[in-house]
C-alpha cells in the first residue's frame, strides 16, 4: 500500500494557487480513479481506494504547509507503512512551470513542507514528485508568489503536469520509480 500525499494550504483563501498544486495532484487523481476524499482523519483529508489494482490512501493534509508533517506522521503510524511507501507532492519554484522532478529521497531544499514531513519521518527516504511552478519574478516576494494563482497562458501546462504526476504516481505504485523518474525527469 501508498500513501500519497498532496502538500498545500486548507481553506478557500490557498485553492489552486502554486503552493497548493500537491493539492490539485491528489484532487485530480481522485477524480480518475473514483476515490472519494470523504474522511477527515489524521490532520488530512483522506480517501481509500485503488491505483491499477495497488491498494492506495490518498491524503491532503490540513496542517497548513509548514505542518505537513504532522499529519504525515500519523497517516504513517496508522497505516503501519515505511516512509519509502509514502509518496509526497509538491511544489517547487526551481523547476518551470509545469516541469516534474522525481526523486527516490533528499533534502528539503528550502520547502518549509518538506523540512516538516523530514523532521517528523527522521529521515528523508521517502518518495516525492517535485511539480515546477516558475521561479518568481524579480521584485516579488516569495511568499506573495507562491500564494498566487497561475496565469491564463500557464493553465494548460498545468493540466498536463497534473496528468503527468498521476501517471507517474501509477508506475510508482507498481514499483517502476526508476522508469517515473527516466521518463519524467526531463526538461520541457
Amino acid at each position: 500500500m501508498y500513501i500519497l500525499v498532496g502538500l498545500g494550504n486548507p481553506t478557500a483563501k490557498y485553492q489552486a494557487t502554486r503552493h497548493n498544486i500537491g493539492w490539485d495532484a491528489i484532487t485530480r487523481i481522485s477524480d480518475e480513479y473514483r476515490i472519494p476524499m470523504d474522511n477527515k482523519r489524521h490532520k488530512a483529508i483522506c480517501g481509500k481506494g485503488h491505483i491499477d489494482g495497488q491498494k492506495v490512501i490518498l491524503a491532503q493534509p490540513m496542517t497548513y504547509m509548514n505542518l505537513s508533517g504532522e499529519s504525515v506522521r500519523e497517516l504513517v503510524d496508522f497505516y503501519k507503512v515505511t516512509p519509502e511507501e509514502v509518496i509526497v507532492i509538491y511544489d517547487d519554484i526551481s523547476l518551470e512551470v509545469g516541469q516534474l522532478r522525481i526523486r527516490k529521497k533528499g533534502s528539503a531544499g528550502g520547502h518549509n513542507g518538506i523540512k516538516s514531513i523530514i523532521s517528523h519521518l527522521g529521515t528523508d527516504e521517502f518518495p516525492r514528485i517535485k511539480v515546477g511552478v516558475g521561479d518568481k519574478p524579480k521584485d516579488w516576494d516569495l511568499a506573495d508568489y507562491v500564494l498566487s494563482r497561475f496565469a491564463k497562458e500557464e493553465n494548460e501546462v498545468i493540466r498536463g503536469a497534473l496528468k503527468d504526476t498521476m501517471d507517474a504516481c501509477k508506475m510508482i505504485v507498481n514499483g517502476e520509480i526508476d522508469a517515473a523518474m527516466n521518463q519524467y525527469n526531463r526538461k520541457k
